[in-house]
């Protein structure tokens, strides 16, 4: 991917694991490559000549031999994305209802709500 574009984006996490994506989900090949021709890509400007001290990205793993000859990777990873963002608006509504409830409970009914066993 291209590191040099400001849609870039990496996140190491405490196991070692490192996310390498693109913000605007316009790279279907992440973490190891950008489209050639991408219409969004905007150089990053903000840290021209910045000096980088321990924290910089780690090396993007080995592209596997398979990576661009089949065309069902990105559909079945675009068909787990459907999935994952179809649970967003019934988890939120989970949640306004536990607030409501909380909120009809008062402050009392919160102090010493019974817990769930």
């Amino acid at each position: 991917m291209r590191q040099n574009c400001k849609y870039f984006e990496s996140r190491t996490y405490p196991s070692g694991d490192t996310v390498r994506k693109c913000d605007l989900d316009l790279a279907p090949e992440a973490p190891w490559r950008c489209p050639d021709d991408c219409p969004s890509f905007a150089p990053r400007m903000v840290d021209v000549d910045w000096k980088y001290g321990t924290m910089i990205t780690p090396p993007t793993p080995a592209e596997p031999e398979s990576l661009g000859e089949d065309p069902s990777i990105a559909a079945l990873l675009d068909a787990a994305e459907d999935i994952v963002n179809a649970a967003g608006p019934q988890v939120r509504a989970d949640v306004d209802a536990e607030k409501a409830k909380a909120a009809k409970r008062g402050l009392f009914g919160r102090l010493f709500r019974r817990r769930k066993r």
